[in-house]
């Protein structure tokens, strides 16, 4: 077995096992048991009482973090010629069409979100293969597939997330880094959860939420008592 590091254990000692943490301080904790020398990426996992293999219990959403998500996407744009100007001027990193789309069937993918138009959509059917496995393929209800592209990929830009929760029934997002100030990281956690407790699915029946966990980039999980979530 692996021994544990020197900030390993420090971290760990630090998170009590069992204690469920107000959101506050989680949200200040967080930062304390953070040793990386890179800015980590802050995480939360919400475990929900839904069964994911009913469609009417799939829990999917987008959401607009107040203070972003610390990380600067790369934004491909596929659409026509007269959309380019526009989509190059709101911030898109790439935009074009056939090119990419040859580019991506030979396996191109050095890109984080997608966003095309509706008649764009069914050129990239054949690249469902490359795309769907890496979560890239556009969709209306992710807001990457859409009219007004401009105004998508400054959301996408400002800090707009997609989450979806997975076979387990749990919803993993990335809400932000350890550089950020504990009142940001907690504005953000409230965004999310409260956008999460709207969709809650009328088929869904009993507890809601069954866990929040805060966590970073290699630090142990901090599990949150719910109840001390504003709006919950």
């Amino acid at each position: 077995m692996k021994s544990l590091t020197k900030n390993r254990k420090l971290a760990l000692s630090k998170v009590q096992k069992g204690k469920l943490y107000e959101l506050k301080e989680a949200t200040a904790l967080v930062k304390d048991v953070t040793f990386t020398k890179f800015n980590a990426s802050v995480d939360l996992d919400v475990r929900l009482g839904v069964d994911p293999k009913k469609a009417n219990q799939m829990v999917r959403g987008v959401a607009s973090l107040p203070h972003g998500t610390g990380k600067e996407l790369k934004v491909l744009v596929l659409c026509n010629p007269d959309v380019e100007k526009a989509a190059t001027e709101a911030g898109a990193d790439y935009v074009g069409l056939d090119e990419y789309l040859k580019k991506i069937q030979k396996g191109w993918t050095d890109i984080d979100v997608i966003i095309t138009s509706p008649d764009v959509m069914p050129k990239l059917g054949r690249l469902g293969k490359v795309l769907g496995p890496r979560g890239l393929m556009p969709n209306p209800k992710a807001g990457t597939v859409t009219t007004d592209i401009p105004k998508a990929v400054k959301e996408v830009k400002s800090g707009k997330i997609d989450f979806k929760v997975d076979k387990y029934g749990i919803i993993h997002a990335s809400i932000g880094r350890v550089e950020f100030q504990q009142e940001q990281i907690f504005d953000n956690v409230v965004e999310l959860i409260q956008i999460i407790q709207k969709l809650r699915p009328s088929s869904a029946k009993g507890t809601y939420f069954k866990s929040v966990t805060l966590s970073s980039t290699m630090s142990p999980g901090i599990d949150i008592d719910i109840k001390s979530i504003p709006g919950l």
